[in-house]
């Protein structure tokens, strides 16, 4: 018997909300998260706005030996995955450590705590610097933090592919539960708001310098960038369902990554592997176009890549055919957290029947059915993710009910 693999927790540290109930309720509202960067004072650089996690307490979440060892991000980790572990009722001490595993995504690693270290070393020389800088700003801290903390000891590791990480965390976690594991910690997060952050950003050509965000519209000037994003529980159905598990939110019925292999930042001039890269995912999930209800859409913000992406989307589907939505417009980008969030967005849906909104677009988009408003749906039952990292990466992933 084939083993399959399920979305049983979901753990969301998100412009939104932090917590699934506070983020769906403010997703469903089209209640925005993006504002003028608080945090510090950003007049200098040409990014001032950002998608930011509102009240964010990271000592509930993380001891005082902790929080000097590792960074922002990593803290958003350990909160999201603690709320997704009790989402899902699953208490990794109760469970052979061996059989458990996680695997997440990074884009950038720890900023601000990778800013504060070089400081100390000009300012004050090599003696100055933590001797956690080694593992504090690393791509894998995360990973490896939860792994401890939770005595995760099966396979564990990071994906890195910009914005598209989320989605192949998210399939190699179901890899793992197919080969045997008996569940896994995914997704990602992302801190990118430090100031050394912002000024590796900003001369992106694609970033918005006036705060608003608007895919596929046709005055699209850019994406916001966020912080944040989630981390999911998945597990093995037998297995969940065996133990009791609350909620089975989605089934991971189907992925697929493709590259453009083009250019180190530039997209290629066409859409042929990113419509691959759909195509694949609905064939592997044993569907057709025509059994998919909703795209959650990558979103990018840009005039090329918004067009890019329409475009594979018709081909695949057909113009009009499928609701597309972007419910990231409320967030930013958040890089790796951005796709991990599209696919607790996606469970979300599947299992109310609701798909949640594009804000902040206005205007027509041709060949595309956006959904402006939180939509109901009856009968929902797959749902299609999309992300594209700089580089190339195409990722998709296809969700259904179960």
């Amino acid at each position: 018997m084939s083993r399959r693999a399920v979305i049983t927790g979901l753990g969301v540290v998100a412009p939104t909300g932090i917590g699934v109930v506070e983020h769906w309720e403010n997703s469903l509202s089209g209640r925005p998260g993006i504002g003028p960067i608080a945090s510090f004072d950003a007049g200098g650089s040409p990014i001032r706005w950002a998608g930011q996690v509102p009240d964010f307490d990271e000592k509930a979440f993380v001891d005082g030996k902790l929080l000097v060892q590792t960074d922002r991000w990593t803290w958003f980790a350990f909160a999201a995955a603690q709320l997704a572990l009790a989402d899902a009722a699953l208490d990794p001490s109760l469970a052979d450590p061996f059989e458990l595993s996680v695997v997440t995504a990074s884009a950038s690693g720890g900023n601000a705590f990778g800013q504060r270290e070089i400081q100390a070393l000009w300012s004050q020389g090599s003696r100055a610097v933590s001797a956690y800088q080694s593992i504090g700003w690393f791509y894998a801290a995360s990973s490896g933090q939860l792994s401890i903390r939770h005595q995760l000891k099966g396979a564990c590791g990071v994906l890195v592919a910009d914005a598209a990480g989320g989605v192949d965390a998210l399939a190699e976690a179901a890899r793992l539960i197919r080969r045997g594991t008996g569940a896994v910690v995914t997704g990602g997060t992302e801190a990118p708001l430090s100031p050394y952050a912002l000024a590796c950003q900003a001369s992106e050509a694609t970033v918005s310098r006036d705060g608003r965000y608007r895919p596929f519209s046709p005055d699209a000037a850019g994406y916001v960038p966020g912080e944040g994003g989630a981390i999911l529980v998945v597990e093995e159905r037998e297995r969940a369902l065996e133990r009791g598990a609350p909620t089975v939110y989605a089934e991971i019925a189907g992925t697929s990554s493709t590259h453009d292999a083009h250019h180190v930042t530039d997209p290629a001039p066409g859409h042929r592997q990113y419509a691959r890269a759909m195509r694949e995912a609905v064939a592997r999930a044993g569907l057709t176009p025509a059994d998919i209800g909703v795209v959650f859409a990558d979103g990018a913000g840009d005039p090329v890549r918004d067009r890019q992406e329409a475009a594979a989307i018709e081909e695949v589907f057909g113009p009009g055919r499928v609701p597309v939505t972007v419910p990231k417009t409320m967030t930013g980008r958040l890089y790796s957290g951005g796709a991990a969030l599209d696919l607790a967005w996606a469970a979300l849906a599947l299992a109310d029947g609701v798909l949640p909104p594009t804000v902040g677009v206005e205007g027509d988009v041709p060949g595309l059915d956006l959904v402006r408003q939180a939509r109901t749906v009856d009968g929902l039952s797959a749902a299609l993710v999309l992300a594209r990292g700089a580089g190339g990466f195409n990722s998709a992933a296809v969700l259904t009910k179960v």
